[in-house]
């Protein structure tokens, strides 16, 4: 069976007028069709419809969305009300992009949950940081929630997890009250370091105890300990909460050599996303899985390429790119892997015990009877 792709001209012009991943999204594209993944048909390109007010106000407000529409770039200086100044600041036509990119995760959820596909890739969404009423860090609407709530419509259970170096807090503030949503995040925490939030102690609130689930990594954390960590609480999860359907954020920050954080950053590589999907893909559960973070953008390309393979059941990419009209922009080896940088890893194993056996004692408490 096919994987579903979502994309149109139309969002990755939209997408281009966010500053801080501008161009990204065609590199994206345009690597994964220069390694021919789009072939036999294993990709179907989907084309997202967008979103309505009224899809949008199943999270965002009203007074937010309004806002969208008539937010002027000359006039929003600093930070407001409602988020827009230094980290999202006001784009032309923010109301179009925010229904835009929205759709597009929303139209995702709608395959899933047709039975039109098992798997859908959108790696044009992610953008977990957003609130109800205020954008934050680069996100103007969040698309993860309310792709999220459309699959509810279908599905009792849905797990959510969170892959990029950053806490998908929005994400989490939606759904914390509920059992209904369990989201896992695994992200780096340490004082200073945006969003400031997702400690271990983060375990969700009312009937959504112990469904808010955080895994806070120390700076320079390699795949071994990731994909141990990951391995170990993802299976503990499925025993006990029993999701129905998963949806996966792939932020490409926690690759080495990101420039959102140089000064004490994670080590990750290829080899470590590509392992924690196969686990997803493995379960044979339905699942979405969306972009995110990630500012090398050659590394993201490489990054989602290689996951776009995975997903689809293509066990080996050549390592050599090939060539096509964005080839340059992986100088200077051209080459599909990343080597893990030289940062000291600083979750010993005193550090990830301690993490396993937190989160797994904490997960013991979740009752689904």
């Amino acid at each position: 069976m096919s994987v579903g792709f979502i994309y149109s001209k139309s969002l990755v012009n939209e997408l281009d007028k966010n500053v801080k991943i501008e161009g990204r999204s065609e590199m994206v594209f345009s690597l994964i069709e220069a390694y021919n993944l789009f072939e036999n048909n294993s990709l179907k390109l989907i084309n997202p419809v967008r979103s309505d007010d009224k899809h949008l106000n199943l999270f965002h407000s009203l007074e937010y969305i309004d806002y969208l529409k008539t937010c002027q770039i000359e006039f929003a200086e600093g930070d407001n009300d409602f988020g827009i100044g230094y980290d999202c600041p006001c784009i032309e036509n923010l109301h179009d992009y925010a229904s835009i990119v929205a759709g597009a995760s929303i139209t995702a959820a709608h395959l899933i949950n047709t039975g039109m596909f098992k798997h859908v890739i959108n790696w044009f969404g992610g953008w977990h940081h957003a609130k109800r009423n205020k954008a934050s860090g680069f996100c103007y609407v969040n698309d993860i929630v309310l792709c999220i709530m459309k699959l509810r419509q279908k599905f009792s259970r849905v797990l959510y997890i969170d892959l990029d170096q950053h806490h998908g807090d929005g994400v989490q503030e939606a759904f914390e009250f509920t059992n209904k949503v369990l989201t896992l995040s695994f992200h780096k925490y340490m004082q200073g370091f945006f969003p400031g939030t997702g400690s271990i102690d983060d375990i969700g609130k009312g009937i959504g105890k112990y469904h808010s689930v955080n895994v806070p990594l120390k700076s320079g954390i390699g795949d071994t300990n990731f994909v141990l960590l990951f391995s170990s609480i993802f299976s503990k999860v499925l025993s006990v909460y029993k999701p129905e359907v998963i949806v996966v954020q792939c932020g490409a920050d926690s690759l080495t050599g990101d420039p959102i954080d140089i000064s004490d950053p994670l080590n990750l590589t290829l080899e470590s996303y590509t392992k924690c999907i196969e686990l997803v893909i493995n379960c044979r559960l339905p699942a979405i899985f969306l972009g995110g973070g990630g500012y090398n953008f050659a590394n993201t390309s490489r990054l989602w390429c290689q996951l776009t393979a995975t997903i689809i059941g293509c066990k080996e990419l050549k390592n050599d790119i090939p060539e096509h009209e964005m080839f340059l922009k992986y100088a200077p080896d051209y080459e599909l892997l990343i080597e893990p940088g030289k940062v000291r890893d600083k979750n010993n194993h005193e550090y990830i015990d301690k993490i396993l056996s937190t989160v797994v004692n904490n997960l013991d408490n979740i009752n689904i009877n």
